[in-house]
């Protein structure tokens, strides 16, 4: 089954920073490329992985917008059916 076109608030995103959150232990950060029907394709990202850290996810976060985007990756692509929530990044609050 194709995932239903984004809705215009998501596709608004396209050009921006943005902080995807995975069903799973991942988060992604970084600038949103494009969105096709089953990706979220983003360039200059970070692609963390929760098994591999101590922080939670909200504190890495919190720590990326104080710190910046610590890119791991030139290019990626996200399946849209694991995102949970999308968030412009400058819409993060700082603690």
């Amino acid at each position: 089954m194709t995932p239903p076109e984004s809705p215009s608030e998501v596709a608004d995103l396209v050009g921006q920073a943005v902080v995807l959150d995975l069903r799973s232990s991942y988060v992604c950060l970084g600038t949103l490329e494009r969105i096709d029907p089953l990706f979220f394709v983003m360039v200059d990202a970070d692609l963390h992985d929760f098994r591999d850290s101590s922080a939670s996810r909200e504190v890495y976060v919190y720590d990326s917008k104080r710190l910046g985007i610590r890119r791991n990756r030139a290019r990626v692509l996200v399946r849209r059916d694991e995102v949970v929530a999308v968030a412009r990044f400058a819409d993060i609050l700082a603690s």
